[in-house]
């Protein structure tokens, strides 16, 4: 028997500082860990920086306006009904280089809980001012803490930083704030 997926607008989370949104359409759980399945409105000059994942690759598929996608180099632009693919352990990152919003789905394969625990407690900080003009946690242990959860690590010469992250990570799990991030922000599984 499938689980009961409630309301896309219980499911939707928001960033004021970014001015995007995302929808969970199904949960690693909800797949039994087949897949993370999210839906996400991209306002104009929104992005991430260049990062790979080692557990799960990303397929993106345009549903509105207009997705840029860079894989390693090459730069891709995907317009409604497009996709690209993401290999795991590939440098990539997304983001809307246009002056029109855009909205994409992003299937992540095999789900990672992490991932999704990871956009419900930043977006949930970045709610209560708790994070910087780029939307990262200002706490550097809550940084290390979601950076160590989502399964991201960094490319180019931020990679120097992923050694700094995963010990402010492990040490916010030491000190409990993990469980206080998941606590107060996650509220879909």
């Amino acid at each position: 028997m499938q689980p009961s997926i409630p309301s896309s607008a219980s499911r939707t989370i928001t960033n004021p500082v970014l001015k995007d949104e995302v929808t969970f359409l199904q949960t690693s759980q909800e797949s039994n860990g087949r897949h993370s399945l999210v839906e996400v409105f991209l306002s104009p000059g929104g992005g991430n920086p260049l990062h790979y994942h080692r557990d799960f690759a990303e397929e993106f598929v345009c549903l509105e306006g207009e997705l840029s996608i860079q894989l390693e180099k090459q730069i891709i632009q995907l317009k409604p009904g497009e996709s690209a693919i993401v290999p795991v352990n590939k440098a990539h990152r997304f983001f809307n280089q246009s002056t029109q919003p855009c909205r994409f789905e992003c299937r992540i394969t095999p789900g990672f809980p992490g991932f999704e625990q990871f956009l419900q407690i930043v977006y949930g900080l970045a709610h209560d001012g708790q994070v910087n003009g780029q939307a990262m946690p200002k706490n550097p242990f809550a940084l290390g803490y979601v950076i160590l959860i989502s399964g991201t690590y960094m490319s180019g010469l931020m990679a120097v930083l992923q050694p700094i992250l995963t010990w402010l990570g492990r040490q916010a799990i030491k000190r409990g704030l993990g469980r206080e991030l998941q606590g107060r922000y996650i509220k879909i599984q």
